[in-house]
Parts: C-alpha cells; structure tokens; sequence
C-alpha cells in the first residue's frame, strides 16, 4: 500500500491540497487534511457541486456535522457506493479513507489526470485555483446591488463595491519597434498606463478597449489576407504597400475632382439658371422676374416640359437632316443616271467580289484561332484550377503553422515548467534508483507469483496423495473386516480382534477429525487476528476517545446556548 499512498498524495497535490512532505501514508491523514483533499477532489471533478464545500472544518462540533454530512452527500452524487457518513471524515480509519481517496482520483478529468503525470509548480496550482473559483463565480445568479438580501451577501461578489460607468479613453501602449528614439521616448518619456487614464475607475476599461480594437484589427487583417490577399501572390509587406498607395491614389484623386469642379459647378449653374430663365421668359411671355421667382414650383414643372420639347425638337431635327443629305446626293446623280447606274452595279460587284475573298481569307485564319483559342483556354482552366489546389493547399498550411506556433507555444511553456521544477527537485536522487527499484517490486512479484504457483501445485499433489491413502485405507479396512468377521463367528480370539480393529478404526477416524477440526481452528485464528490488527488499525479506541471528547463539547455548547437563552 506503500506505492498506493504515495501515487494518491502525488495526485492530491496536483489538485492543490497541501500535503506536507512529512505525510508519507494515508495512515498520517488527519480529519483536517481529509477534508482539505476530498473537497478539492470534489472541486475539479464538478466546480458547481463542490463551490459550496468549505476546504477546512469549522471549529464548532454542530458544523463540523453538517460539513461532515455535506461531504458525504456530495461523494455519493459522484457515485461513491461505499458506506460513508460524517465519521467518515471525523473519525476515519485507513481502509475506506484509502478507498474514498482512489475513487475520487480516479473521477478526475482526463486533463486532470495527465497533469499528474508532469510536475506542477505554483503557478499552475493557482491557475487552476483561479479557474475553479471563476467557474463558481459563474454558477451563480447575478443580481443588482439593490435587490442583493444581507444573506446573499456573501455569495455575491463585489456587493458592497461602488460601481462606474464603463468610460474609455485612449492610450498610449508600447511595442517592440526597430527605432531607437521611438524605444527610448518609450522607455523615459512615455508614462504607464495607469498614470495615462484621467480617472483611476477608467484604467480597466480603456485597457480592455485597447486590446479589443487590436484584436479586432488583427482578426480584420487576417480574414483579409486570407480572401484577397493569398490570391494577389505577394507578400505581406507589398499587399499593404500597394493597397496604401492605392488608398493615397484615390484620395489624391477625389480631391483634384472636387477641386476642379468647384468653380465649373458655379459658372455652369448660373449658366444654366440664366438659360432657364430665358427658356421659361420664352414660353410664358415677358414677366418680370420677381413674379418668376415667387413661383418655384410651377417654374420647376415647366423645366422639365421645355427640356422634353427640346430634346424632342433636335430629335426631329437630325433626322431631317439626314434625309435632305440623302435627297440631295440622290439628286446630284440623277443628270448622268446610266453611268451612274453602271459604276454602283460595278461597285457593289466589287464589294461583293471582295466580301466573298474576305470571308475566304478569315475562314482560312479562322480554324487555327479557333483551335489556338480553344487550347489557350483549356490551359487557363487548368491553370486556374491549380492555383485553387495550390491555394487550398497554402490556406491548409497557415492553419497548419498556426496550430504548429500554438502547440509550439504550449510546449514551450511546458517545457519552461519541467526546467524550474527540475532546478527545484533534490539533484542527489537519479533515475537508476527508480528504475533499480521498479525492477526490484516486479522481481519481488514475480518470485512471490512463482511461490504462489509452487505451493498451489504442493497442495493440489497433497490433497491428491490424502484422497489415494483415504481411498486406500477404506479398502483396506473392508477387505479386513470381512476376513475377521468370517472368523470371527467361529473363534474367541478373532471375535475380539474384530473388535479391536472396529475400534482401532473409529479411533482413528475420531484422530483424523480431530486434525481438521485443528486446522480450522487455527485458520480461524489467524482471521481472528488479522481482524484484530485491521480494527487496530481502524483506531478505534483513538475514535471512541475522541467521540467522547466531541460528546463533550456538543454538551458543553448545549449548555452555553441554554444559558444564553435563560438569560435572553
């Protein structure tokens, strides 16, 4: 049991009990410490069911019975289906405290479990505490100050607290940069940022602000970089480049425009208001202009008509145009009409005659640009389709170097861990004497498995050698006591020979019960005495004293609070 107390204390550590280093066996647990390591068992396995578990026993007799029965409550909801109470903890003997520890180390998480294998220094036993006591935190409701009763106060955290409005300011954060006067403006002239914020209430928030607008900005660059700029194939630093002079580009550019259609806009408004107001003098007749300015909504209704009109007007203008151009060509030609007749029949054949060698002539350069077209453009699918694979394939990467870098970070940390508590373990003890010693415990068990074979096989050729001469001598006994019995019918001698040998027999068989009945006595014995030394093991005259001394103080509390009452 040895090994067993000692892989059970390891393990309780891990979960933050404070063992000390003097405690080498479940045996030297005391009811405090018993206490300590269920309850943050008991926290790690379920934080809600164990948030409201003291670590300590209080010290009055009643509350340590509620704490006592509470624990075993809390044990038998994680499934333990040994017998448990509160003398469990209060007066516990080795055996089931041995069996309640095992069980509960082994309902650990599987985190849990494999962190027991590393060492843990107390850093990492104060995360855990941390995470463990924000878990508890979360479990429970939250209330408004106002609405929180005296007796929830204690399970409300911060309920007496004043409370401030979540006001940000902007800050001014260091960072590693290659300029040497920007690293010494921040190592002599930049204050902390605790000496930045004007108010002291605001410090958290404006932090929190901060690195949220980082994050947000770097998620932002990333989901960029993975859209659109993976498929610029550039680098980094020359997307940004370029997207910054674009951005330069197009400002420069929207201000050139509105710089220059500043004054065009102007003149071209006057312009237009002073052609409105002679197209609507024209339609409407002579009226002054203070009469046309009164009137916005009927002048607004005639612009749009007259602008249809034009339009409409120069419209038909242009296409009579057109037709006089035509008509007048037409005329042009009609004194020498045959000749004319005859050049247009010789220039449409002409056209016709060279129409006919174009379309001959494309149809000879029309196939191989056809064919030439068709491979180009089978050559761009599939070079698009290889850039997608080859882009697939390089956003696979990232998230592979991503979770590479994340793992790498987590090893190194751990590693870190592993190098602190190897600067802090004894440097006296190697690793041969754990390994001399593991070999030693298997050759021990081996050599008592081989003995265990040995006796076995004894007992088994015992037993069989006991069962042949048992045989044997009830043989022997009835072949002779029908050969004396014959004889005995006829002499004296034999008759009481006969006689002799019947009781000879009994005696015998009376001797060899007596043996048996021997050997169980003594087996019953050494039970006897192994139960013996288990119930003095299970410090039971230690448990009575100390149930009498409990007994006791629950009398002497009964009779102060009898007092307390008769004086109230």
């Amino acid at each position: 049991m040895e090994e067993v107390d000692k892989i059970l204390i390891h393990a309780l550590r891990q979960v933050g009990t404070e063992v000390s280093d003097d405690v080498q066996s479940v045996k030297q647990f005391t009811s405090e410490l018993i206490v300590e390591a269920v309850v943050r068992c008991v926290r790690v396995i379920d934080p809600g069911l164990g948030g409201g578990l003291p670590a300590s026993l209080p010290p009055g007799m009643s509350a340590r019975f509620r704490v006592g029965m509470s624990l075993a409550q809390a044990c038998q909801d994680l499934g333990y289906k040994g017998e448990i109470g509160y003398q469990t903890f209060l007066y516990s003997n080795e055996p089931e405290i041995r069996s309640l520890l095992m069980f509960l180390v082994e309902k650990l998480p599987r985190e849990s479990a494999e962190a027991s294998d590393q060492p843990a220094g107390k850093s990492v036993v104060l995360q855990r505490a941390i995470s463990a006591a924000i878990k508890a935190q979360l479990a429970l409701p939250w209330l408004p100050p106002n609405c929180r009763l005296p007796l929830l106060c204690e399970t409300q955290v911060n309920s007496y607290r004043p409370l401030h409005a979540f006001h940000t300011q902007s800050l001014s954060l260091a960072h590693n940069v290659k300029c040497p006067e920007k690293n010494d403006y921040q190592r002599d002239i930049l204050p902390p940022v605790t000496a930045q914020a004007s108010h002291h209430a605001s410090v958290a928030a404006s932090i929190l602000e901060q690195h949220m607008a980082e994050l947000s900005a770097t998620q932002e660059w990333e989901n960029e970089w993975n859209s659109q700029g993976l498929l610029s194939r550039l680098t980094p630093q020359d997307y940004r480049s370029r997207k910054l002079t674009r951005l330069q580009k197009r400002i420069e550019e929207q201000l050139r425009s509105a710089a220059l259609l500043c004054p065009e806009s102007a003149i071209g408004a006057n312009r237009s208001n002073s052609d409105l107001s002679e197209l609507l003098q024209s339609f409407r007749g002579t009226a002054p202009t203070d009469h046309l300015l009164t009137k916005g909504t009927h002048f607004t209704h005639t612009q749009k008509f007259t602008f249809t009109q034009l339009k409409k007007r120069e419209l038909g203008n242009s296409e009579m145009e057109e037709r006089m151009r035509v008509k007048k060509k037409t005329i042009d030609l009609l004194p020498d009409g045959e000749s004319n007749l005859v050049k247009l029949q010789a220039l449409v054949e002409g056209s016709a005659k060279r129409v006919v060698n174009l379309a001959s002539q494309w149809e000879k350069h029309r196939a191989p640009l056809i064919d030439e077209h068709r491979r180009l453009k089978e050559l761009c699918s599939n070079q698009d389709r290889e850039s997608s694979r080859k882009l697939s394939e390089i956003k696979d990467l990232h998230v592979k170097i991503r979770e590479a870098a994340e793992e790498a970070k987590k090893k190194e940390g751990l590693y870190k861990q592993l190098i602190t508590e190897l600067e802090n373990l004894p440097q006296d003890v190697s690793r041969s004497a754990y390994t001399l010693r593991i070999l030693e415990i298997v050759g021990n068990i081996k050599k008592q498995k081989e003995d265990i074979t040995k006796i076995l096989s004894d007992t088994k050729e015992l037993q069989k050698e006991i069962n042949s001469l048992t045989g044997k001598l009830d043989r022997t006994f009835a072949v002779t006591d029908e050969l004396v019995f014959k004889d005995a019918k006829k002499d004296e001698s034999v008759r009481k020979s006969y006689k002799y040998l019947a009781a000879l027999h009994e005696n015998c068989s009376q001797l060899i019960q007596t043996i048996e009945d021997t050997g169980t006595i003594l087996r019953e014995i050494r039970d006897l005495e192994e139960q013996i030394e288990t119930e003095n093991g299970n410090k039971t005259v230690a448990n009575l004293e100390r149930i009498l001394e409990d007994y006791k103080a629950i009398r002497q509390e009964n009779s102060a609070l009898a007092a307390k009452v008769r004086e109230g």
